[in-house]
């Protein structure tokens, strides 16, 4: 994983794994990878993975079970709040990138939707439609 430097270590962790679980590649109640593993996987150190786990247990999407590991909340609004809130995040990082790129605000709505179009024809051609 390739960290940026504007933005603490163990923050960009947390959201590496917040995305893991919106992706469904953690599900509800599975067991995350021990926390050497993870330190080992994103070479960072093992004090700066806890730290991530600590904050997620504290927000509550992930729980410890004693002698066994790190698990993700079963518990679904919680899981639904952290989906919407990386949904909120990357529309934020959207929008002010194509505001840097001079788009303004009331046109977003039609230069996706364009997009949107344009891409869903290339797909139907790429399948003979």
């Amino acid at each position: 994983m390739k960290f940026k430097d504007n933005l603490p270590i163990y923050l960009q962790i947390e959201d590496y794994i917040y995305l893991q679980i919106a992706q469904d590649k953690l599900q509800a109640g599975e067991k995350l990878p021990s926390v050497r593993a993870l330190a080992l996987e994103l070479t960072v150190n093992a004090n700066t993975v806890q730290r991530a786990l600590r904050e997620m247990t504290a927000k509550g999407y992930i729980f410890t079970k004693r002698g066994e590991g790190n698990f993700v909340t079963t518990d679904e609004g919680r899981l639904e709040e952290m989906k919407s809130k990386l949904l909120k995040q990357e529309l934020a990082a959207f929008v002010s990138r194509m505001e840097k790129l001079g788009v303004e605000r009331e046109n977003l709505t039609g230069l996706l939707a364009s997009y949107l179009d344009d891409t869903r024809e290339e797909q139907h051609e790429d399948f003979g439609d």
